[in-house]
Formats: structure tokens, C-alpha cells, sequence
């Protein structure tokens, strides 16, 4: 169950990212104060930050059940690598072998951070 929780949490983060992104992307735009109601009909930004909401509330469920040591790069390594796979995905941003390259050595990198040396 805790290694849902924090998939679960990875999962929320990314498709948070993704959210605010598309949020910020034509015809939507950042919210101004020249222009409030942009800010209220941009749903894209208002599920991103509920999902955010939603990431940080299991995040704090998945540290309740594991290390801290162990659940926060798996939490933030697995966020960037999904966001780099949507991303690729939603907006058409590249993805070169060497984004593939880097995910594998960042989960190399937590494996070898957060395996117990016996």
C-alpha cells in the first residue's frame, strides 16, 4: 500500500506539471491583475494546483509509512521522469536518447542512494 501511495503521488505531481502548463499556453495566459477573470476560467491552472494539493497530501501519507531517505528521491526522480515522458507527449517536446540516457542514470542514482547496504 505504500508503494501506491507514493506512485500515486508521483503521478499526481506530473500530470500537476503538465496541468499548470497547459494553463499557461495560448489562448490561455498567466494570470494578471490588469486581468482577474483569466485567472478564474483557466481550469487547467485550478486542476493543477488541486492536483498538486492532492500530490502533497500522499506525499505526507507515503512519509508516514516510509523513510524519508527512500521516499523522496523515488517521489522526485519518478515526477521528473514521467513529466519528461508528458511532456514529450502533450507538447511535442523533444525527447533525445540522452533524455533516455538521464532518466536511467537518476533511477540508477536513487536506487544506489536508497538500497540498504547489508
Amino acid at each position: 500500500m505504500k508503494w501506491l501511495i507514493l506512485l500515486l503521488g508521483i503521478f499526481s505531481n506530473a500530470f500537476a506539471s503538465v496541468l499548470i502548463k497547459l494553463a499557461m499556453i495560448a489562448p490561455r495566459k498567466f494570470p494578471s491583475i490588469q486581468d482577474p477573470g483569466s485567472l478564474l476560467n483557466n481550469w487547467p491552472f485550478w486542476a493543477g494546483l488541486s492536483l498538486y494539493g492532492i500530490a502533497f497530501l500522499l506525499y505526507s501519507a507515503a512519509l508516514a509509512r516510509l523513510p524519508l531517505n527512500i521516499a523522496h528521491p523515488i517521489l522526485t526522480s519518478g515526477a521528473v521522469a514521467v513529466v519528461a515522458i508528458l511532456s514529450s507527449l502533450f507538447f511535442h517536446e523533444s525527447f533525445h536518447w540522452s533524455t533516455i540516457f538521464g532518466i536511467v542514470l537518476v533511477i540508477c542514482g536513487v536506487f544506489f542512494i536508497t538500497v540498504k547496504v547489508v
